[in-house]
């Protein structure tokens, strides 16, 4: 299947610090890309992979599992640690639950998590049909495109495929019992007006992590997908600074190596 427009993923070399961008259930790398961008320019070595299932059409992730989805940020996290001197992690929703389980698996590898509206339990009573559901319809309305600024849209599927959002509520359970093994500094951005995740996910991740150094930051203006939305340049900005702070080699203004920007 072709991809979506804007659903490619994007890697660029840059310098010793790296970053891998982890974007949400049924979105693409689209909704990260401006941040990767962003990155990139800053003289990061950058990895926004697009996971699998995703990016073509709904019916194409139904063969998914979370499984498959964690493996491809977990070989992006270790391309990077190859050829990186630390590496930090920024994800979107679901990517947030991928995040925190590469943070409490990969402990060092780690050098900190930047994390946009988490994903990381159910927010609806119904999800507890899926056992059942999914073998009886195959899928249900989308959740993207949850943004307040006009004229923006989300690439991402107008259906949930319930095989996948089944595994999704799986791995959630993983992630509820990992949290107390991430110990690495966590910024965490999330909108009190999220129409998909609901504020509790990120009560719930900064109550058991066992990292001492948390910063909180409500993204007011915006909702859901808040990397493409009115606060977008705030959170660049303030996961530069937590970056520069965290990473010496980025703060030192390290000259950016060669750059081999590509697709696919």
């Amino acid at each position: 299947m072709p991809l979506l427009p804007g659903a490619e993923p994007y890697r660029h070399r840059g310098g010793p610090v790296g970053v891998l961008l982890c974007h949400g259930f049924t979105g693409s790398p689209q909704s990260l890309r401006p941040w990767a961008d962003e990155l990139a320019a800053a003289g990061c070595t950058v990895s926004l992979p697009l996971l699998p299932g995703h990016g073509t059409r709904w019916q194409d992730m139904q063969l998914t599992r979370w499984e498959d989805w964690y493996a491809e940020v977990e070989r992006e996290l270790l391309a990077l640690a190859e050829e990186c001197e630390q590496v930090f992690v920024c994800a979107l929703s679901m990517g947030g639950a991928l995040a925190l389980r590469l943070a409490a698996l990969h402990g060092p590898t780690v050098s900190g998590l930047v994390l946009v509206n988490p994903s990381v339990r159910s927010d609806t009573p119904a999800s507890a049909l899926l056992p059942v559901l999914r073998h009886l319809v195959p899928s249900l309305p989308g959740v993207a495109d949850d943004i307040a600024r006009a004229g923006v849209n989300e690439v991402g599927y107008d259906r949930t495929p319930l095989h996948a959002a089944w595994s999704l509520s799986l791995l959630w359970r993983e992630v509820q019992r990992l949290l107390p093994e991430v110990t690495q500094p966590v910024l965490l951005f999330h909108s009190p007006q999220d129409h998909v995740v609901s504020p509790a996910n990120s009560e719930l991740v900064l109550a058991r992590i066992s990292s001492t150094d948390v910063t909180e930051r409500l993204c007011q203006r915006s909702f859901h997908v808040a990397t493409l939305d009115h606060d977008a340049a705030e959170i660049f900005a303030a996961g530069q600074d937590f970056i520069r702070r965290l990473a010496p080699a980025h703060a030192a203004g390290v000259t950016r190596v060669e750059s081999d920007d590509h697709h696919g």
